[in-house]
């Protein structure tokens, strides 16, 4: 760091500012939480002061940093934007207000740096990880380089040209998402429907052993995570390492071609179908919530697969979904096979599939596109305060 900016505290150029208001009946207020890694807040509803058993809360001011004291590891912290001002946390979420020095929205950037986090995560104290706490104590002897404000307010050009892009381009993605689907309902409006199970030789599942929880290297076995499935897409990164000695059934092994589908997930999630592709690596297996979906002879995989994605199939496997947690919904193989999918003939199967796939292809090039910029995004603000990055030359990129 001796040719990056100079190191100072946080308690150098913030201070603790925590405004309490009492909680008064018959009086509304906003309740707000604090996202993780530094993504912002999130409205939480509306409530009576009569209501909560809390006798004061703190206000958020905007411009004001805040952070959750509990699970501080996880980067819950930012900048109060305007359309914020005025909502209330609990005094698990300290204030701070910045000083003269900082341009609020590069620290906004900055609580968005994984370099915080992992500070923040050195720091925080306690014996249980999910119970460890950063105090604002803790969070104020963090050092940081600090540039002068003009080259705070350049460096905060820069990321927001970068996040403008990444924006653009996932609005971008969603359309063709919605445009692909759009297509294939209205190529399939006029088709007869049929269950699923019909038109299927087996469903087949595998099981879910001890594992550990980092992804697989690329000689070890690994049992796939619920979110290696989501809609068209199969991501076998999402995968924990089987540990030494652990035994999988033969048939559980993931091949090239599969078409899966999810059995457990959240409500959105539940039911989600992907076909695996041909170069999908060797050594991994389903899990006991992932199931195997094995088409007859009549049903083209890719079909299947955009099938399983049409407004009333999701209707009908959402409905089915059972479960007491929002964040976990099981679908039996029973509703799975219940599923109605229109069913033109194989030739009209593989056109529709062809034309919903032809766009998808377009939106996940969009989609990696965002990603590689997500990524670059996360280095350039370590790049811009050490100097390893010239702000010249990232101003010109951009």
């Amino acid at each position: 760091m001796s040719d990056g900016y100079p190191l100072r505290s946080l308690g150098e150029v913030m201070h603790l500012d925590i405004q309490r208001t009492p909680m008064m009946p018959a009086t509304t207020y906003r309740l707000a939480g604090v996202l993780n890694a530094g993504q912002g807040l999130v409205a939480k509803g509306e409530f009576d002061g009569g209501d909560t058993e809390y006798t004061a809360m703190n206000v958020l001011c905007v411009d004001q940093v805040v952070m959750r004291k509990l699970t501080a590891w996880e980067g819950p912290i930012t900048v109060v934007p305007a359309e914020f001002d005025g909502f209330v946390v609990s005094s698990e979420f300290p204030t701070f207000t910045l000083g003269p020095e900082l341009v609020p929205d590069w620290m906004r950037h900055v609580c968005r740096s994984p370099r915080l986090w992992a500070e923040m995560k050195n720091r925080v104290s306690g014996t249980v990880q999910r119970r460890k706490r950063l105090n604002p104590e803790q969070l104020l002897q963090i050092q940081l380089p600090i540039p002068p404000r003009e080259i705070q307010a350049r460096i905060v050009e820069i990321l927001n040209a970068v996040d403008h892009q990444i924006a653009a381009l996932n609005e971008e993605g969603q359309v063709l998402d919605r445009v692909s689907m759009a297509a294939a309902q209205d190529l399939l409006s006029n088709e007869p429907l049929v269950a699923l199970g019909t038109m299927l030789d087996a469903i087949q599942g595998g099981r879910s052993p001890q594992a550990d929880k980092r992804s697989p290297n690329a000689d070890e076995f690994g049992v796939l995570k619920v979110s290696a499935v989501t809609p068209f897409r199969f991501l076998p990164e999402e995968s924990k390492a089987l540990l030494p000695g652990t035994s999988m059934p033969k048939s559980a092994l993931v091949q090239p071609g599969d078409v899966l589908i999810t059995r457990a997930n959240t409500p959105l999630r539940v039911g989600a179908v992907a076909r695996v592709p041909v170069d999908v690596r060797d050594g991994l297996y389903l899990a006991d919530k992932t199931l195997r979906l094995v088409p007859s002879p009549k049903l083209d995989p890719d079909f299947l697969v955009v099938a399983m994605a049409l407004k009333s199939a999701r209707t009908h496997i959402t409905s089915s979904a059972t479960g007491t947690s929002a964040s976990m919904f099981n679908v039996s193989q029973d509703r799975i096979r219940e599923t109605p999918i229109p069913l033109p003939d194989l030739d009209r199967q593989e056109e529709v599939s062809s034309t919903v796939l032809s766009i998808r292809t377009n939106a996940d090039a969009v989609h990696a596109e965002a990603q590689r910029l997500r990524a670059l995004r996360s280095g350039l603000l370590a790049g811009l305060l050490d100097r390893t990055i010239d702000i010249e030359s990232a101003e010109s990129e951009v």
